[in-house]
């Protein structure tokens, strides 16, 4: 999910939301230990005690503030349309029509909103993929005809991928910003966080 959480060449867990991250344990006195997993496991995983923090370009919906609590947002988020480089039949997410797939990573706000499309007879099938190379390179193989994901997001993989995907229409707004998730009740680690968050801001 670059730029927010990737793999480096190494296999090191690395990005925005890790050096963001660091940097508020490093201004209140605790160390972080990354763990790479798949994105709707992270609320169990959390709620079971597994791991302690979600750091991972995370939306705070009112459905998941039923499970966790979550920090001050750090980032505020949009989604966009993305397409093959050679369409020119889509323009946007009003151009989507019930003969298309569309596809977006599972647990995301992209997957909300394309099971939305499909819900409401916008869309043919939704596509809910594990991960974002999956949906991209169905993309490009033409499996499906667009994919709905957060923009940044997006804008890193196209960087990659200059020739095979573009982006059209304008930024969807997103629901809710980016923050950071940690157990229900958990207000020492929570107020850590945010106490950090603004340390970090205001730097």
């Amino acid at each position: 999910f670059p730029p927010f959480d990737t793999t480096d060449d190494e296999g090191n867990i690395v990005g925005f939301d890790m050096d963001l991250i660091k940097a508020i344990a490093e201004t209140q006195g605790f160390e972080v230990e990354f763990r790479n997993q798949e994105f709707d496991g992270l609320i169990p995983a959390l709620t079971t005690g597994t791991i302690d923090i979600i750091a991972a370009g995370m939306d705070a919906s009112p459905e998941r503030a039923e499970q966790v609590d979550f920090s001050d947002p750090y980032y505020e988020a949009s989604l966009i349309v993305a397409v093959a480089a050679d369409n020119d039949t889509i323009t946007g997410v009003d151009s989507l029509t019930p003969d298309m797939k569309v596809a977006a990573q599972t647990g995301t706000t992209g997957a909300r909103l394309v099971q939305d499309l499909k819900d409401q007879g916008k869309i043919g099938e939704a596509v809910i993929l594990n991960g974002l190379d999956t949906a991209m390179l169905q993309l490009i193989n033409g499996d499906v005809q667009a994919v709905i994901n957060d923009t940044p997001v997006t804008e890193t993989y196209i960087k990659k991928q200059p020739d095979k995907i573009k982006i059209v229409g304008d930024k969807i707004e997103a629901e809710a910003p980016y923050a950071f998730a940690v157990q229900k009740g958990n207000t020492e680690l929570l107020e850590k966080i945010n106490a950090g968050l603004k340390e970090v801001q205001n730097n």
